[in-house]
């Protein structure tokens, strides 16, 4: 019998398709003339939807078939996701305005990306998570090829457009699969076919390995990782940091939905490929990385590593571990708003602040925002009293929890490792001679909002238990 859906539980979803529409008109009959008001229009979205949300919490269920879900998960990743991506357009204003990029179609980009990932992590369905995946993922290979008179973004958009078409074919391929041998596509009745043992699961496992292949491909995870650098390193700056924070939020929204909701009782399949690509990305992450002289080079590797360790969470199939996996990735969303947010602050016309050697003697000119550096580069290698110490330290723990000691002992091995290239660029701000003019023509809001953004990341490693104890009760 047809029941007639709750239409709230996706109010947000609704409210920001809406504005979408209507930011994408002032575009169309404004031209560049507006960009401001794009810009308060869209920053105005993001917020009413984060409003919408916060409104509905507690609330939570299944509507339009079951295709559709409400949860803690849902309430605090959408949080997350539209508190980040306020703060990305914030910070890429400056920078949009001086190369003439600052068009409206960015935004209306950006607004049905986001709609995209929160598509994403309400998903219940196949279709529904591929609806939202592909939304996401047309509008950002728009986004990186925006610069038209860039050879290289032309250049990294068509590789990201290529591998990603792949990846989503492969995602596709092994959706099929499982519909093939569940009868459904809902991951709840795909769940309970499976435990019913009612499917060969030799053939499931083969559908699993393609899911396997478009799960690794959208995290950035080793094998599956060429675009990475080259999409970080050929992106204006600002675009690259749309798709290195929010994104990664969708992306593990994305895993827990697939691997968790829908195919948990595979967990013994699905747990020995998640080491392989946690394992190798570490180590191929933190390895090349040194090699790396260009900053948003040396960050997309930095990426693939933490892409490494956030697996580790997950592949222990245990509630501790995916707790632990949520909080490792809104501790890098976070770390990673700041860090390209001061390669943002720093950059000017004709300038772009990408490269290491360009962060010389920084601590003489802008002593405030070579601090705010360090705590960054101090976090991202794990050392306390910083979120990312107590981020890699609660992923190792749920790791040795389910005695995989020598996959730990990678970890701690590879976190080593990667401190070297992180040390490199606070020894480059503070003990080398600067080379170029340090000058800062961001807005006063963008500092204190940038000086707020790294502070948080301080107090969030000497006050883990507050963030920790959301992401717990998610997964209870």
């Amino acid at each position: 019998m047809y029941q007639v859906p709750n239409m709230l539980f996706a109010l947000p979803e609704m409210f920001m398709l809406g504005m979408a529409c209507v930011i994408l008109l002032v575009v169309a009959f404004t031209g560049t003339r507006k960009t401001d008001w794009v810009y308060g229009l869209s920053q105005l979205t993001l917020v009413m939807t984060a409003i919408i949300i916060y409104c509905s919490l507690g609330e939570g269920g299944l509507t339009f078939s079951d295709t559709y879900v409400k949860d803690s998960l849902s309430d605090v990743l959408k949080l997350s996701i539209c508190a980040v991506n306020v703060m990305v357009l914030l910070y890429s204003t400056a920078y949009l305005k001086a190369r003439q990029l600052m068009q409206g179609e960015f935004y209306v980009l950006a607004i049905f990306a986001t709609l995209g990932m929160l598509i994403m992590v309400s998903a219940n369905h196949f279709l529904t998570l591929y609806l939202g995946l592909e939304l996401l993922s047309l509008c950002l290979y728009a986004m990186v090829a925006m610069h038209r008179d860039s050879a290289v973004a032309t250049e990294a958009a068509m590789k990201y457009f290529i591998l990603g078409a792949i990846a989503s074919g492969m995602l596709l391929y092994g959706m099929s699969i499982i519909y093939g041998i569940t009868g459904s596509l809902a991951l709840g009745d795909v769940a309970a076919a499976i435990a019913a043992s009612s499917g060969d699961e030799t053939i499931l496992s083969f559908g699993l390995v393609f899911l396997i292949i478009g799960i690794g491909f959208k995290f950035g995870a080793v094998p599956f990782h060429m675009w990475l650098p080259d999409v970080y390193h050929g992106a204006p700056t600002a675009m690259t940091l749309f798709i290195a924070a929010a994104p990664k939020i969708a992306a593990f929204a994305m895993l827990i939905r697939l691997l968790v909701d829908g195919l948990i009782d595979l967990h013994s399949y699905w747990q020995d490929m998640l080491i392989m690509l946690a394992v190798l990305s570490m180590v191929i992450g933190n390895i090349v990385a040194i090699a790396q002289s260009n900053l948003k080079r040396m960050l997309a590797y930095s990426t693939i590593s933490h892409v490494g360790f956030l697996l580790l969470g997950v592949l222990t199939g245990t509630q501790e571990g995916f707790a632990a996996s949520m909080f490792y990735t809104l501790i890098y969303a976070l770390m990673t708003l700041g860090t390209f947010g001061i390669i943002l602050l720093l950059s000017r016309q004709g300038y772009e602040a990408d490269n290491i050697e360009d962060f010389k003697g920084l601590s003489d000119k802008q002593p405030w925002f070579a601090l705010m550096m360090m705590i960054l580069m101090f976090s991202m290698a794990g050392i306390p009293p910083l979120a990312g110490f107590y981020a890699k330290l609660a992923v190792i723990k749920a790791v040795v929890d389910v005695e995989l000691l020598t996959i730990a002992l990678v970890a701690v091995v590879t976190s080593v490792i990667g401190a070297f290239y992180y040390l490199r660029v606070i020894k480059v701000m503070y003990f080398d001679k600067p080379v170029v003019e340090h000058n800062v023509a961001a807005s006063s809001l963008v500092q204190v909002m940038l000086s707020a953004n790294v502070l948080m990341v301080l107090g969030l490693g000497i006050f883990p238990g507050v963030l920790m104890k959301i992401c717990s009760i998610v997964f209870a």
